[in-house]
């Protein structure tokens, strides 16, 4: 089990969705603790981060396997996230 943090630009982001939209992207962060490489993420090319996909929205994260820590950085829309 990884301990979950959620940094606060990401709250802000989160909080800026759509309802529905927000209710999913936070089930999907949740679910980064019992398991933080989830079908469907990716490595971000030449970065220690990852990527996961919810719907139009991508969710931004570090793990650090030695701590168990999984901190959610962004989420964005996918046009704007990789900027």
């Amino acid at each position: 089990m990884y301990e979950l943090r959620v940094t606060r630009p990401a709250l802000k982001d989160i909080a800026s969705l759509p309802k529905e939209y927000a209710e999913l992207v936070s089930r999907h962060i949740d679910e980064l603790e019992s398991n933080p490489r989830p079908p469907g993420s990716k490595r971000l090319q030449g970065r220690t981060d990852f990527s996961f996909r919810v719907g139009i929205y991508r969710i931004l994260y570090e793990i650090d396997d030695e701590r168990h820590i999984v901190t959610v950085f962004r989420v964005k829309h996918r046009r704007e996230v990789y900027r």
